[in-house]
């Protein structure tokens, strides 16, 4: 999984009508063993958000930590695999799990684009589309 895909600066747009777009930024941190992103939407209704990328030996896997602030913290699994990225919450971690997330997003050819969308679990079973989030490398 080459992570430095993500590094630079981005312009996110969220599927929301109305929604001007926000930015967000990937950077190495902790001698390249980590990734710092930080979001920032201008829409009161959306919350800024930071977090943290990093290997997890134990799962063996990558995790996204998730903190926004709306004072929410999150633990997301995460992978790359070829052009797709997919982010996923399906256990309870630092909060109750009252329903699932996922993020499945596919980087254009070029690597400057992610297109994808975030989707929703609340039976267990059926996954529903939550919204779009597109990212746009600046």
């Amino acid at each position: 999984m080459d992570l430095g895909a993500f590094i630079g600066e981005w312009t996110i747009e969220a599927g929301f009508e109305g929604a001007p777009p926000g930015t967000t930024t990937f950077e190495w941190i902790l001698g390249g063993k980590f990734i710092l992103q930080r979001s920032e939407v201008p829409v009161p209704e959306a919350p800024d958000g930071l977090m943290i990328i990093g290997f997890d030996e134990g799962r063996q896997t990558y995790l996204q930590h998730y903190f926004d602030s709306r004072g929410v913290a999150r633990l997301y699994e995460m992978t790359l695999e070829g052009n797709v990225w997919t982010l996923s919450r399906t256990e309870p971690d630092f909060a109750p799990l009252d329903f699932s997330q996922r993020y499945v997003g596919n980087f254009s050819d070029d690597g400057r684009t992610i297109e994808g969308a975030w989707e929703i679990n609340h039976d267990g079973t059926t996954w529903e589309k939550d919204f779009d989030l597109n990212y746009r490398k600046r």
